[in-house]
């Protein structure tokens, strides 16, 4: 069975289409999404209800959460408060309903499922193998898929030392988890912040027991246009091409 994990979809539309449109061709089987479905982009509906219909697993993040009022937007740049903002003027109630009944965690096997971090499901951000090696107590599973970052990564804790490394790997690539408990961020499918403008995502072959990171191109200038018509800032939009 193929498993595609994704995070951080923003209400981008095209980037997350052109996510499925791959995946479906690929022959993945079910689909986790770890949060931030709606935030900064410009189709909050239509990615929320393709969630809804496509995800086997979902957890909700931090835009999620102020979408729905259960977060301060006072905590957000001004640019990042707009947007949930002008979202909750845009989500229809059946969306709205969806979101708030979200677990913030998620269990199923060895896997933990969750937007932040284990010490924070909704706002830490795993930004390096310090923060990193804080999260192990605080999960039970083997390993803990999460995003929030924007950023593609996998942190070991080694089985020989117990010590805690940031992990190159590979992309496009299968490859096998090196032997310890890991922490797994795939990206963002609507706003990656790693210097590419690609979608990202990542897919589990659990009968291979392989890891992908993937990227897919999508038409950012659809996205751009329909923010900028929208009345959304014009830095949110401008990012998408430079990935950050």
């Amino acid at each position: 069975m193929k498993t595609l994990v994704c995070s951080d979809i923003h209400a981008n539309l095209e980037a997350l289409e052109s996510v499925l449109d791959v995946v479906e061709e690929s022959g993945v089987d079910r689909i986790w999404c770890l949060g931030d479905i709606v935030g900064y982009g410009p189709d909050p509906n239509a990615c929320v209800a393709l969630v809804q219909q496509k995800a086997e697993l979902v957890v909700p993040g931090n835009h999620d959460w102020a979408v729905i009022g259960q977060l301060d937007v006072a905590d957000f740049n001004s640019d990042a408060r707009s947007a949930v903002l002008w979202t909750r003027e845009q989500l229809m109630p059946i969306h709205h309903d969806f979101l708030a009944a979200l677990p913030v965690r998620q269990k199923l096997g060895h896997f933990t499922l969750l937007h932040g971090s284990p010490t924070h499901e909704i706002w830490e951000y795993i930004a390096n193998a310090h923060i990193a090696a804080a999260q192990w107590q605080h999960f039970d599973t083997a390993i803990c898929l999460h995003g929030h970052t924007h950023v593609p990564a996998l942190f070991i804790r080694r089985e020989s030392d117990g010590r805690t490394s940031r992990f190159a790997f590979p992309q496009e690539k299968p490859f096998p988890l090196p032997a310890g408990r890991a922490l797994i961020n795939p990206g963002s499918i609507g706003q990656p912040r790693d210097g590419d403008p690609r979608a990202s995502f990542a897919i589990w072959d659990d009968e291979a027991n392989t890891w992908t990171f993937h990227r897919v191109r999508y038409p950012i200038e659809i996205t751009q246009r329909k923010m900028l018509q929208a009345g959304l800032p014009t830095r949110l939009a401008l990012r998408l091409s430079y990935g950050w």
